[in-house]
């Protein structure tokens, strides 16, 4: 049987900050430009997909959340979040791993824009008595809609890190608050009415069936 080390004696917030500091330029750059490339990507295929875009349908779902312009900062906050997975990461082999497969999840989304582009029906909201939403639906625009490629990344996310909380036996409460964050994430995507709830239901199924995968066959 395999000693522990003892890095896996370790409390788990020690263990936490013992990994952070690991290969740090590694998870600064490559983090770095995996967001600036998907970016670049994603308002290219805006612009220039290639087929007219359908408009995603307004559902029952949708009528449920209201929109909630407050929702805002935890909107954006997924750029935060989906840098705690590779933060968190030890070795080389898994963040390679890691972004190997978060590429190729963000990749199918990106192939989907392409060749079947939608975007989401006219919110009927005065847009200037909201500053922040007005500058953000006007880089964002409401296109590249379903599968919402926010709710895809934030559920790979949160089921790497809730991975990665239990090998450092994190406590429930901090699998909680990980969950709880990723849910608010996909709460925000429909109170800031940047998708709809069968975007919202696709980037799930995405997201779920990637994360799986990549845990199947993650490197260790």
């Amino acid at each position: 049987m395999t000693q522990p080390t003892a890095l896996s004696k370790a409390l788990w917030y020690r263990q936490i900050r013992a990994v952070i500091p690991l290969h740090v330029y590694l998870k600064g750059i490559g983090t770095t430009l995996f967001i600036s490339l998907f970016f670049a990507a994603y308002f290219y295929l805006l612009k220039s997909p290639a087929y007219p875009a359908t408009v995603m349908p307004f559902t029952w779902m949708d009528r449920l959340i209201g929109f909630v312009p407050q929702a805002l900062p935890v909107y954006l906050s997924l750029w935060v979040y989906v840098s705690l997975p590779p933060a968190l990461l030890a070795t080389r082999r898994e963040l390679y791993g890691y972004g190997m497969f978060m590429s190729g999840t963000c990749l199918v989304g990106l192939i989907i824009f392409y060749f079947w582009p939608t975007v989401v029906p006219a919110a009927h909201i005065d847009w200037n008595l909201y500053p922040d939403m007005d500058f953000l639906k006007s880089m964002d625009a409401s296109g590249n809609a379903c599968p919402s490629l926010h709710v895809t990344t934030a559920v790979f996310s949160a089921i790497w890190l809730h991975y990665l909380l239990r090998r450092f036996t994190a406590p429930v409460w901090i699998l909680i608050f990980n969950w709880t964050w990723c849910i608010g994430i996909l709460y925000s995507t429909l109170a800031t009415r940047q998708h709809v709830a069968l975007d919202v239901l696709a980037g799930l199924a995405l997201g779920v069936s990637a994360a799986c995968l990549s845990l199947r066959y993650r490197a260790v």
